[in-house]
C-alpha cells in the first residue's frame, strides 16, 4: 500500500474517535473533527477501490463480507452483555444488518453500487471530475428546493444528505489514484499553508454558521469548505509520500497497525467512551479509554482475522474436492 494512504487513513480513525470523546477533555471543542475524518476515509477508500476488479456480485460480496463480520461479531456482543437493546424500530435486522448503529457502514455499503458503476463503465471512469461536477450540481439542486434550511444540520451524518459528500469523497479518491504519477510526491508546501488555512475555516465557518439561525441558509459553505479541505489535504500527504516513507520503522509500525484495524477502532469505540469517559479526571481518563479502545479493537481484529483465514480455507478445500470429483467422473 502506498504509504501516504496508510498514513491518511489513521488519520481519519484518530479524528474520528477523537470526535466522539465530548466530556473527556477539560473542553469539549477538543473533541472535534469527525465529519473531516468521515471524509479522509471514504477518499482513502475510494483510492483503494479504484481497480474494483472481478463481477459486481464478487466484488461487492467480498466488501459486505469484510464489513459485515466485525460489525455483526462486535454489536452481537454489545447486545449480550446489555450495552445495547433491542427496541420498537430497532430490531435484529436494524443493529445487524441495516442501517445499523454505525453510520459508516449503512453509508458505505449503498455506495459502493454506484462507485463500482463509475469505476466499471470506462468513459464515467476517465471522466470522474465531471461525474463529481454532476453530482455536486444534484446536491445543489436538492439543496435549493428540499433541503430544511431552517436550522444548522448539512453535516449531520446519519441523515441522508450527507451521502453526497461521502460519495463525492470516494470518487475524489479514485480521482487521485487515476492521476497518482502526476499528483504524487510533488511540491507539498503550497498545499500544505492551504490545508492548514482552509481547516481553520471549516472550523470558524461551523461555528459561526451552527450559532446564528440567521446563517442557516448558507450551511452549505461548510461542505463546499469541508471538499476543498479533502483535496487540498490529499495534495499535501500525496505529495510527502516519500518523505512519509522514511519515517522511523518503530513510527511507521504504529501508523500501518492503527490504519489496519481503523474498523473495528470504529466499531468498539461507543460503548467504551461511555462506560470510561469520566473514570478518571484528564488525561488519565483519555489514557484509559484510548488503550481500552485499541486492546478491543485488537482482539476483534485478531478473532475476525481468524474467521477470514478459516473461511478462505475451506472455500479451498471445497473447490479441490469438487475439483477431484469432476474429474475422477
Amino acid at each position: 500500500m502506498i504509504f501516504f494512504i496508510t498514513f491518511l487513513r489513521a488519520l481519519a480513525a484518530c479524528l474520528i474517535t477523537n470526535a466522539h470523546y465530548t466530556g473527556v477533555y477539560p473542553s469539549d471543542i477538543i473533541a472535534n473533527g469527525g465529519l473531516l475524518g468521515d471524509v479522509i476515509f471514504f477518499a482513502v477508500s475510494g483510492y483503494c477501490l479504484y481497480s474494483a476488479k472481478g463481477s459486481f456480485p464478487k466484488w461487492y460480496g467480498k466488501r459486505l463480507w469484510r464489513v459485515y463480520l466485525p460489525v455483526v461479531l462486535m454489536t452481537a456482543i454489545y447486545l449480550l452483555i446489555g450495552a445495547y437493546e433491542l427496541s420498537e424500530g430497532r430490531g435484529i435486522l436494524w443493529w445487524l444488518a441495516y442501517p445499523t448503529n454505525y453510520h459508516f457502514v449503512a453509508s458505505i455499503i449503498l455506495l459502493y453500487i454506484p462507485f463500482y458503476a463509475v469505476m466499471k463503465i470506462s468513459w464515467l471512469r476517465k471522466s470522474i471530475p465531471a461525474v463529481m461536477t454532476g453530482i455536486g450540481l444534484v446536491f445543489l439542486f436538492v439543496y435549493v428546493f428540499f433541503y430544511d434550511k431552517s436550522y444548522y444540520h448539512i453535516d449531520t451524518v446519519r441523515e441522508p444528505m450527507i451521502r453526497f459528500l461521502f460519495f463525492e469523497s470516494m470518487l475524489l479518491g479514485a480521482y487521485f489514484r487515476h492521476r497518482d504519477k502526476d499528483l504524487r510526491n510533488k511540491r507539498a508546501l503550497p498545499w500544505a499553508i492551504l490545508s492548514a488555512g482552509l481547516f481553520v475555516l471549516y472550523f470558524a465557518s461551523k461555528l459561526i454558521i451552527s450559532r446564528r439561525a440567521s446563517l442557516a441558509e448558507v450551511q452549505i459553505i461548510n461542505q463546499i469548505i469541508i471538499f476543498a479541505l479533502l483535496y487540498a489535504i490529499f495534495r499535501t500527504f500525496s505529495a510527502l509520500d516519500s518523505r512519509l516513507e522514511k519515517l522511523p520503522s518503530a513510527i511507521k509500525r504504529v501508523i500501518t497497525y492503527i490504519s489496519t484495524i481503523t474498523l473495528e477502532i470504529y466499531l468498539v469505540q461507543y460503548v467504551i467512551i461511555d462506560l470510561l469517559r469520566t473514570v478518571a479526571p484528564f488525561p488519565v481518563n483519555w489514557l484509559a479509554l484510548t488503550a481500552s479502545i485499541l486492546a478491543a479493537a485488537s482482539v476483534l481484529h485478531f478473532v475476525c482475522k481468524g474467521i477470514y483465514m478459516l473461511v478462505d480455507m475451506l472455500i479451498k478445500l471445497i473447490i479441490s474436492r469438487t475439483k477431484k470429483e469432476e474429474k475422477a467422473q
